[in-house]
C-alpha cells in the first residue's frame, strides 16, 4: 500500500514487519487427539474439491466473534460493524475498533504505520496507545453515515479480554482500550470480561503440555497455561453453557468459500472450514466465528487451527455451528505475506479512503455472506 508522505520502501517494509509481528490464534486443548478423530478431519482443499456451505437455519440472534492478534482485531471490527448480528466479542491480544484509523485526520491517517505502533506495542514505539473516546466517536460518523450498523447495539454485547501478562507484541494498553471503547458504548461493566494476570506470552492458551510453555511467544503461538481458552471464552458469551464433549459427535466440513468473496484483493482462501454439531443437522443453532490470525492459515499449520483450538468441544455440546474463515498469503497484491486478517487497508483499492472496517468492506462482507448462509433455509441453494 502507498499513502501520502511514505515512500514506497518504508511502505514494503512496514507492511513485512507487520505480517511478521502479528502473531495469531492457533490453539490447542487438552483433548486434541480425541478430537483430530472424531472430528472427521479434513485436510486443507483446493476450491474446485469443497462443497457449497450448506444451509442449516442457523439462529444468527445469537452469532458471537472470536480471535487472536489480527483474527482478534478482525473479531473487534466484525462486532462492531455487524452489531445488530453480533451478540458478544471475544478479542485474545487484539485492539479496539478502527483502531489503525487513529491517530490521524482525512485526507491523511496513517492506517499502517497506527496498526504497527499504537496498535501494537505503543510504549516500545514510544507513542500512545488507542483512545476508545476517538474510535467510538468514529464508530458513531460511520453508523449515522449507514457504514456499519448503529452503535446503540454495543449495549448488549458481551465482551471477553485478554492479555498476557508476557506478550510484548500487543501489549495490554491497546487491549484495554477495547474496554473502555464499550464502556463507553454503555455497555454494562457485567458484560465486559478482562483477563490480565496471566502470565502468558503472544498466543491462545490451552490446557495441554504439549504446546509451548505459558511464558513464551514462538511458534505456533499456542501456550499451555493450564486452562482452555475457547472454553473460558464461550462460557462469558453462552453464559448457559453444558460441559464441552470429550468425544465429538459431529462433523467438520469443508465449504467453497470463494463464493462468498466479491474481490479479487480479498486475501482470502477457496476453501473455508465450519464444525457443525450432529443436532444441528435437525435443530437451529447459534454461531460462533472464530478468526485465526497471521502464519495461521492453512499452508501454514495445516488443520490444526479448526481442528484443536478446543472450540470445537464446546460447540459439540452446545448446539453452536463453528465457522473458520481463511485468509491466506498474498505475496504481491494485495501485500499480505503471512495471511493476515485486514485491520489496516491492503484489501481496499483506495488507501486513502479504505474500506476495510465499514459492512461492505471485502472481508466483513464476505464473512456475514457466510453467516448469512448458515441461516438459510435448509436444502435452499
Amino acid at each position: 500500500m502507498s499513502f501520502p508522505h511514505l515512500t514506497a520502501h518504508l511502505t514494503t517494509l512496514t507492511t513485512t514487519l507487520l505480517a511478521a509481528s502479528l502473531l495469531v490464534l492457533a490453539p490447542a486443548s487438552a483433548h486434541a487427539a480425541t478430537a483430530a478423530k472424531a472430528a472427521k478431519a479434513v485436510k486443507p482443499a483446493a476450491s474446485n474439491d469443497a462443497a457449497a456451505l450448506p444451509a442449516y437455519q442457523a439462529d444468527l440472534s445469537q452469532t458471537t466473534v472470536s480471535g487472536l492478534s489480527s483474527g482478534g482485531f478482525m473479531a473487534a471490527q466484525f462486532a462492531v460493524a455487524y452489531s445488530a448480528t453480533v451478540a458478544g466479542a471475544g478479542i485474545i491480544a487484539g485492539g479496539p475498533f478502527f483502531c489503525s484509523g487513529q491517530p490521524g485526520r482525512f485526507p491523511y491517517i496513517p492506517y499502517l504505520t497506527n496498526a504497527l505502533t499504537t496498535c501494537m506495542n505503543p510504549g516500545s514505539a514510544q507513542v500512545a496507545p488507542p483512545v476508545a473516546s476517538e474510535l467510538l466517536r468514529a464508530a458513531n460518523d460511520f453508523a449515522r453515515a449507514r457504514l456499519i450498523d448503529d452503535t446503540a447495539n454495543l449495549q448488549r454485547q458481551r465482551v471477553y479480554l485478554f492479555s498476557g501478562t508476557k506478550d510484548q507484541t500487543v501489549t495490554r494498553p491497546v487491549v484495554e482500550q477495547v474496554g473502555k471503547f464499550y464502556q463507553l458504548a454503555g455497555t454494562p461493566a457485567a458484560q465486559i470480561r478482562f483477563v490480565d494476570t496471566v502470565g502468558a506470552g503472544h498466543a491462545i492458551i490451552t490446557d495441554n503440555n504439549q504446546d509451548k510453555p505459558c511464558a513464551v511467544t514462538e511458534s505456533p503461538f499456542i501456550n499451555d497455561c493450564d486452562f482452555v481458552q475457547a472454553r473460558d471464552i464461550l462460557q462469558h458469551l453462552y453464559p448457559d453453557l453444558q460441559p464441552s464433549s470429550t468425544t465429538l459427535t459431529g462433523k467438520l466440513i469443508a465449504f467453497n468459500q470463494r463464493s462468498f468473496i466479491q474481490n479479487a484483493y480479498s486475501s482470502m482462501n477457496n476453501t473455508g472450514y465450519a464444525y457443525i454439531p450432529k443436532a444441528c443437522d435437525s435443530e437451529s443453532c447459534r454461531v460462533h466465528v472464530v478468526f485465526h490470525g497471521c502464519l495461521q492459515t492453512t499452508q501454514a499449520i495445516g488443520d490444526r487451527f479448526y481442528t484443536s483450538t478446543g472450540y470445537n468441544q464446546v460447540a459439540d455440546a452446545n448446539k453452536i455451528i463453528v465457522l473458520y474463515p481463511q485468509a491466506e498469503p498474498s505475496p504481491v497484491y494485495p501485500y499480505n505475506p503471512k495471511g493476515c486478517w485486514d485491520f489496516w487497508g491492503y484489501t481496499s483499492i483506495n488507501p486513502i479512503d479504505p474500506d476495510f472496517y465499514r459492512k461492505s468492506g471485502t472481508q466483513m462482507e464476505a464473512v456475514k455472506g457466510m453467516l448469512d448462509r448458515l441461516a438459510a433455509r435448509r436444502g435452499s441453494r
